[in-house]
């Protein structure tokens, strides 16, 4: 069991929150594996030397690599822009296969409904696709809170990129100071601390199988202003949690 959550430092005065997707809000367990895999294939076929990439790498590493490893090797731009186009539709066609098995992690639904009635601007910034994330929230019900959104799929940087997040806020009118990140992953610390915006982890979900008080020591270090188990304990940090049932 993970230690003592990780209380947070402040809470107002903010305006908005801005969330991670899958793993934060949604389940779907989508197969990294073979996602990885595949944008690794796209890329040997498109002339990176098989062996230059390892499908352990995150998503985003294996990209920045192959387009390196193609740009190093005098690959035209129209050739890159295909390999670009064709491991994006790839990963986008995998996603969607876990559309069925989606749905909303517990305490979701609640969490914003609380977080809604209080008046904050709720938005996503996630790295699956703009097709999977609608089709996600809609199925979930989780769709109503939401006014924005950025997706790898957005034009601009993608998550980590700090330039996303600072994008979103822009476009919710959210100042960095009155603004809130969350996420299951150390990649959304890594983001939100790039662009100087707080951030508070939710640990995984059990179903996740990943060591908890690893995973919370880790936000701790990675600069997490506060660590909740579950979002029913990360709606209590921001007093958006349902009022409790009268015996």
């Amino acid at each position: 069991m993970p230690g003592p959550s990780t209380e947070p430092k402040f809470v107002e005065p903010l305006l908005g929150v801005v969330f991670d997707l899958d793993g934060t809000l949604v389940l779907s367990h989508h197969d990294f594996g073979r996602i990885r895999s595949t944008v690794v294939k796209v890329a040997e076929r498109h002339g990176v030397v098989p062996g230059r990439l390892s499908a352990h790498e995150p998503v985003h590493r294996i990209v920045e690599q192959a387009r390196e490893e193609l740009r190093n090797g005098g690959l035209p731009d129209g050739e890159l822009w295909r390999f670009e186009a064709e491991y994006r539709k790839a990963i986008d066609a995998i996603e969607l296969e876990a559309l069925p098995r989606t749905v909303a992690r517990v305490g979701a639904s609640d969490l914003l409904r609380g977080l809604h009635a209080r008046g904050y601007r709720l938005g996503i910034l996630t790295r699956s696709s703009e097709a999977f994330s609608r089709a996600a929230l809609v199925k979930t019900g989780l769709g109503s809170f939401f006014n924005y959104l950025r997706s790898r799929s957005s034009p601009g940087p993608a998550k980590p990129s700090p330039e996303s997040l600072l994008l979103l806020l822009h476009e919710m009118g959210v100042p960095l100071e009155r603004a809130l990140y969350v996420g299951d992953h150390l990649l959304d610390a890594e983001c939100a601390i790039a662009a100087r915006v707080r951030f508070y982890a939710v640990l995984p979900d059990p179903s996740e199988k990943v060591d908890l008080a690893e995973a919370a020591d880790r936000f701790r270090a990675a600069g997490a202003s506060a660590v909740a188990p579950d979002l029913a304990a990360l709606a209590r940090f921001l007093a958006a949690a349902p009022p409790a049932l009268s015996p």
